[in-house]
């Protein structure tokens, strides 16, 4: 399961926790099913652990979720999206190494 400061993004909670963030938002689009998404989750725990105070780190189930994963194209997964100020700042797909999330959430940090 998701580590202490992953959060669940619901279709119930996404507007205010993400969108209505102060904070920029990385969002993984995942589902319990798919392999890669389970690969990926030790790094998603571990930039929740690192970012902390200063940005949020969270899980959207998409067999759940659809109305969000619809609205934003999800069409594979894992997908990645960072949001910032309620927009779209950046997009990964498939496996992705740390590196590259902590880079894009220094810079959406500033």
């Amino acid at each position: 399961m998701a580590g202490k400061n992953v959060h669940e993004f619901t279709n119930a909670n996404f507007e205010e926790q993400v969108l209505q963030s102060d904070t920029p938002v990385l969002v993984d689009f995942w589902a319990e099913w798919c392999m890669p998404c389970r690969m990926l989750t030790p790094i998603i725990d571990e930039l929740a652990d690192e970012f902390d105070g200063r940005a949020k780190i969270g899980k959207v189930d998409t067999d759940a979720n659809r109305d969000i994963s619809v609205k934003y194209g999800i069409s594979a997964i894992p997908t990645i999206l960072l949001f910032k100020n309620g927009e779209v700042a950046q997009k990964f797909v498939g496996l992705t190494k740390k590196d590259e999330f902590k880079a894009a959430l220094e810079s959406a940090i500033g």
